[in-house]
């Protein structure tokens, strides 16, 4: 893990340049990585982390979150978000469990884009490929970033790149969860556990076919998710500018 380490370290510096990062900080795998990897490339004076919760946060997850931040020693704040939520689920247009999960990804990464205006520092992004891949995320919630560090790394692989990193123990082994509802947890709500997505992810992306029902769930995730990785489509009247 160590080279993988190193890749990401420079990537970070690279991208970033001379600016600085804020990273949401939940308490899980992700975003311990990424704030370990972030502290390790820019040093931890230019790393902010951002605590987040609702209510249907665990206190576990606020006690992990500031553990990392503490022990990288880098400067942080807690943001409830229970009165911002609130304000929207009043218009009554937010019923679903799932689409209330999505108001609370999108209010955090509007918050973490208005600290980044403020600080006029980049938003670092935690997510990984196996959730790139499934989409497993939200769309302008969790997705919205200025550069994904893990993005090219299945989660069985950051479990590994923790380990190396010396992140906690018990953030590693903790059922990774995005607390959006209560009983909320990844494996659960995919069907799947990471172990088993990550193999039949990799199977896919080198187009091995596997017949049985766990490939068939992770290939309908990728299929269903394509939207989710592409721009939104336009009407153009010109020709397309080139990047």
């Amino acid at each position: 893990m160590e080279s993988a380490a190193n890749k990401i370290i420079r990537f970070i510096q690279r991208t970033v340049k001379d600016k600085s990062v804020v990273l949401g900080l939940s308490g899980g795998l992700d975003s311990s990585v990424s704030a370990y990897l972030a502290v390790k490339a820019l040093g931890k004076n230019r790393v902010y982390g951002l605590l987040m919760p609702t209510q249907t946060n665990s206190k576990q997850d606020i006690k992990f979150a500031e553990l990392v931040a503490n022990l990288l020693e880098i400067e942080h704040e807690v943001i409830s978000l229970d009165e911002i939520v609130t304000s929207f689920l009043k218009t009554e247009k937010f019923k679903d469990k799932k689409s209330i999960g999505n108001l609370k990804a999108r209010v955090r990464m509007s918050i973490l884009y208005g600290m980044a205006n403020e600080k006029k520092c980049l938003v670092l992004g935690t997510g990984n490929k196996s959730e790139i891949l499934t989409g497993y995320y939200t769309k302008y919630g969790d997705s919205g970033a200025d550069l994904l560090p893990l993005g090219d790394l299945y989660k069985t692989q950051v479990i590994e790149l923790a380990k190396y990193l010396g992140v906690p123990e018990a953030i590693i082994n903790r059922a990774p969860t995005a607390g959006l509802w209560p009983g909320q947890t990844d494996e659960k709500e995919l069907g799947i556990t990471y172990k088993k997505l990550d193999k039949y992810l990799d199977a896919y992306t080198k187009n091995r076919k596997i017949k049985n029902k766990d490939f068939n769930l992770v290939s309908n995730y990728i299929i269903n998710s394509a939207h989710k990785r592409r721009m939104p489509p336009i009407c153009f009247f010109s020709r397309r500018v080139r990047s």
